[in-house]
C-alpha cells in the first residue's frame, strides 16, 4: 500500500522546520521544482501500490531523500539515513516532521526497488524539464550527445568461464580473496561472464587500456543551457553508443526544420551520419581522419554553425564529471542494469536540478 507524502508532529513541536531553512537557500528552489514534477507523476505511483496493506514508505519522500543522496555526495542508504536522523534541512527538504523517526535503510533500499518497475527516474527527469519556466530554457534545435563507462559493483576475479569444463584453474588459495593470475589466459564475454553482476561486461576504452567490467552511460543535452534532456544506461559494447544516440534523438527528429547533434569522433561512421539524416538531423561530429576517410564533408563543416557544434559539445563532460564525482555514479553501488540504469538516469536528473536555480535566476 503507497504511503501518505504528509509531514507529520507540527502540532506537539517546537521546532518550526519551514523557519529553520534560509529564504534564499538553493534547496527552496529546487524543492519547489521537484514536488511539481512529483505530483505530475501521480497516476504512475499509484499504479506501482495495491489499494489494500500496510502503508509503504511514500515514493515521493524515497525521490527526495535520494536526490539529497546525490546532491551531498552521501556514499550509503544508511549513512543517508544516519543524516536524516539529525539533519534538520534533509528533514525538511524530505517532508517528515522533527518528531519522526528516519526509515530503516533496508526498507529504504526495497522500497525504492518498486520504483524500477515504473520507469520513474526516466519519467521524473521528464517531469522536470517539461514545466513552463523549466522548457523555456531548453533549446528544441540544437543538441549534443555522448557516451561514459560506469564500472561495474564487481571484481575482475568475478569474470569467470560459463562452461565449467574450460579447463581454468581455480585461484590458488583459500578465503574470499584468494590470489589469481591472469596473465597468458584468454578471457571475452562469449566464454565468461561475472558471477557478481552477469549484465556488466568486459569492455577496453581504447588502446593500450585495461579491460574493465562496466556498462555505458548515455547522455542527450540540449545545447542552449546545458541540460541533459534524456538519458540511459546499456551494456558495454563497441556499437552501443551510436545505438543509443539515435534511439535519445528520435523523439526530436523528423521535424520540418532540420536539428543539429554534436558528437566527438567516435560517432563518425557513415551508416550512423546516413541514419541521422535520414531522420532529418543535421549530423555536427567531429571528423575522424586517422587513416580513413570522414563521413563529415565540406558540405557541414563549412557552417558556422558546425564550429558552435563542436565548442558546445564538450560541455557535455561537465554533466558526467559531476554524475561520476558528486553523485558518485563512477563506480556504481548497484547490480544488474535495471538498478544501476536507475541510479544513472536519476543522477541526470539531479545535474539539472543543481544547474536550475541559477539558471532560472539568470533568466528572470
Amino acid at each position: 500500500m503507497r504511503g501518505g507524502d504528509e509531514r507529520s508532529g507540527e502540532l506537539f513541536s517546537y521546532v518550526d522546520l519551514e523557519k529553520r531553512v534560509r529564504a534564499d537557500h538553493p534547496l527552496r528552489v529546487i524543492r519547489g521544482i521537484v514536488n511539481e514534477a512529483l505530483a505530475t507523476l501521480e497516476r504512475d505511483f499509484s499504479a506501482l501500490y495495491s489499494p489494500i496493506g500496510r502503508p509503504s514508505v511514500a515514493p515521493e519522500k524515497l525521490l527526495r531523500a535520494t536526490l539529497l543522496q546525490a546532491f551531498y555526495s552521501i556514499r550509503s542508504e544508511r549513512q543517508l539515513m544516519e543524516r536524516l536522523e539529525y539533519d534538520l534541512l534533509f528533514r525538511w527538504f524530505v517532508g517528515i516532521g522533527v518528531d519522526e523517526a528516519a526509515w530503516d535503510h533496508s526498507s529504504f533500499s526495497t522500497n525504492r526497488d518498486r520504483l524500477l518497475e515504473g520507469d520513474i527516474a526516466a519519467k521524473f527527469l521528464s517531469a522536470v524539464l517539461s514545466q513552463p519556466r523549466v522548457k523555456r530554457l531548453l533549446s528544441s534545435d540544437h543538441f549534443s550527445v555522448d557516451g561514459t563507462l560506469i564500472e561495474a559493483w564487481a571484481s575482475m576475479k568475478s569474470f569467470k568461464p560459463k562452461s565449467p569444463s574450460s579447463g581454468e584453474e581455480p585461484p590458488a588459495g583459500g578465503g574470499r580473496n584468494a590470489e589469481a593470475n591472469f596473465h597468458g589466459q584468454k578471457r571475452s564475454i562469449e566464454t565468461h561472464a561475472s558471477t557478481t553482476d552477469p549484465d556488466a561486461r568486459l569492455y577496453r576504452k581504447g588502446p593500450g587500456k585495461e579491460a574493465r567490467l562496466c556498462f555505458i552511460g548515455h547522455g542527450l543535452m540540449e545545447n542552449r543551457s546545458g541540460l541533459l534532456v534524456d538519458a540511459c544506461l546499456t551494456e558495454a559494447d563497441g556499437h552501443a553508443e551510436r545505438v543509443a544516440a539515435l534511439h535519445l534523438i528520435e523523439p526530436y527528429a523528423d521535424r520540418p526544420r532540420p536539428i543539429t547533434l554534436g558528437g566527438d569522433k567516435g560517432f563518425d561512421s557513415a551508416d550512423f551520419v546516413n541514419e541521422l539524416r535520414s531522420m532529418k538531423v543535421t549530423p555536427h561530429l567531429a571528423q575522424n581522419t586517422s587513416r580513413r576517410r570522414s563521413a563529415i564533408d565540406g558540405r557541414t563543416t563549412r557552417h558556422d554553425g558546425y564550429a558552435v557544434s563542436q565548442r558546445i559539445r564538450k560541455r557535455i563532460e561537465e554533466a558526467f564529471g559531476w554524475i561520476k564525482t558528486v553523485a558518485l555514479q563512477e563506480r556504481t553501488r548497484f547490480r544488474g542494469i535495471g538498478r544501476v540504469g536507475f541510479a544513472f538516469t536519476f543522477a541526470a536528473a539531479a545535474y539539472n536540478l543543481v544547474r536550475l536555480p541559477k539558471l532560472l535566476a539568470e533568466a528572470g
